[in-house]
């Protein structure tokens, strides 16, 4: 049987920080699955890999010119199926919408999938894939309503912590649900009540093919390593606090700070008031081609990532198992899914979140033993080839889609 035609919907694509969603359609596409991808958003320009540069010219976009057209695409479903359109808006509407960016982000996706409903049928589209469960599965969500074209999503974090309102209808309707963690397959039960048997683990693939092995001296000063985007779930803040903390036993080391994000200048301004500029390094946003040489000088990973107040966390941070193939050993905090990877005291330290005295007591308890540190990046290392490896996680995917996605598209739904 051949694969369904398939849609996948992003905001953005290719995205620098989405290195694992670009991998999977890279992946999917030579496996033979035939894959169009569409962005509710324009272009990207900075920061893409030369890999990525290549893929971006085969997007179709969306974006503010858009706008212009929204309504007539909405009367064009009115004229068709009045039932189905009148269905979707009303049920859209009726919901209590809470966050300025979510609640925009849903509406702009409501108008696209009238949109791409249009052009899914027009491209003889099978399956619809949308690789989060935020404004992307809303417009899957909304073009599978009016075309009959069965859809699917990804849940991951920040766009199920917490669940946008429409995310019960989108569980409902979806044909299947990936998770990338077994944490959120539990939260999507209890708060949706959503059919377990409908979501299935597809954890991320990662390239296993780290050339570089970190050489991790473990002598002072002590190289340490953060990377990711400056805001609230990673916790550095909490990080910047256990330096100070680390700074005041004496101990002699550099923090790299790598990335960027909408709290730079904050987390600038906070090292400079805690006295230890001097020991951070801030490098800004790295591409990901250039991450392998952080690695490769680091004795430490740190992973801070907390719990938000708003309820954002991460799933499994990606730079974890990045880490590991490159046999970089792990301090991160017990948040979401990344006990999956991080089994504390054999794979990595797995320490309280928001708690700098638990981050500098981890730095100390690590440093102290390099073979016990090189013991843990080995194993977490063997686990990270075992479980994200992209070739076989990539093929799961492939799979589900062929098995579990209706191949007859249906009439408009109503």
């Amino acid at each position: 049987m051949e694969p369904p035609r398939t849609a996948y919907i992003l905001l953005w694509y290719p995205k620098p920080s989405e290195t694992f969603v670009f991998r999977e359609t890279v992946n999917l596409k030579r496996m033979g699955l035939p894959l169009q991808v569409f962005t509710l958003y324009g272009r990207i320009e900075s920061g893409l890999s030369d890999e990525m540069k290549r893929a971006s010219s085969e997007v179709e976009r969306l974006g503010v010119p858009f706008l212009v057209n929204a309504p007539s695409e909405i009367l064009y479903w009115l004229r068709r199926d009045r039932a189905a359109a009148a269905a979707l808006l009303k049920t859209f509407f009726a919901r209590r919408w809470k966050g300025v960016e979510k609640s925009a982000e849903s509406l702009w996706a409501l108008l696209c999938g009238f949109k791409l409903a249009r052009r899914f049928l027009e491209e003889g589209i099978e399956h619809i894939h949308a690789p989060w469960a935020s404004g992307p599965a809303t417009a899957a969500w909304v073009a599978s309503r009016l075309t009959g074209i069965p859809y699917s999503f990804t849940a991951r974090a920040w766009d199920i912590y917490p669940p946008d309102s429409l995310l019960p209808e989108k569980l409902k309707n979806a044909a299947l649900v990936r998770s990338e963690t077994r944490t959120n397959i539990q939260y999507l039960v209890d708060c949706c009540e959503c059919d377990p048997e409908k979501i299935h683990l597809t954890y991320n693939g990662v390239p296993l093919n780290a050339k570089m092995e970190a050489r991790v001296k473990m002598e002072e000063p002590y190289r340490l390593l953060a990377l990711g985007r400056f805001v609230g779930k990673k916790g550095y803040d909490f990080l910047l606090r256990g330096c100070r903390i680390l700074a005041d036993s004496g101990m002699d080391f550099r923090l790299t700070l790598a990335g960027d994000g909408p709290r730079m200048t904050q987390l600038k301004n906070l090292a400079h008031r805690l006295g230890i500029s001097d020991k951070i390094t801030f490098p800004g946003f790295v591409r990901y081609d250039e991450v392998p040489r952080l690695f490769g000088e680091a004795d430490l990973l740190l992973m801070p990532s907390v719990v938000h107040s708003s309820g954002d966390r991460d799933g499994i941070p990606t730079v974890i198992m990045e880490a590991l193939m490159h046999r970089v050993p792990v301090i991160a905090t017990d948040v979401s899914g990344i006990s999956e990877v991080i089994e504390d005291g054999k794979t990595g330290l797995l320490i309280r979140e928001k708690d700098p005295d638990a981050i500098a007591g981890a730095v100390r308890h690590m440093v102290s033993d390099r073979d016990r540190a090189l013991r843990m990046a080995e194993a977490g290392r063997e686990r990270v080839l075992n479980q994200f490896d992209p070739e076989s996680n990539h093929r799961r995917v492939l799979d589900l889609y062929m098995r579990l996605i209706p191949r007859r598209r249906g009439e408009a739904q109503t």
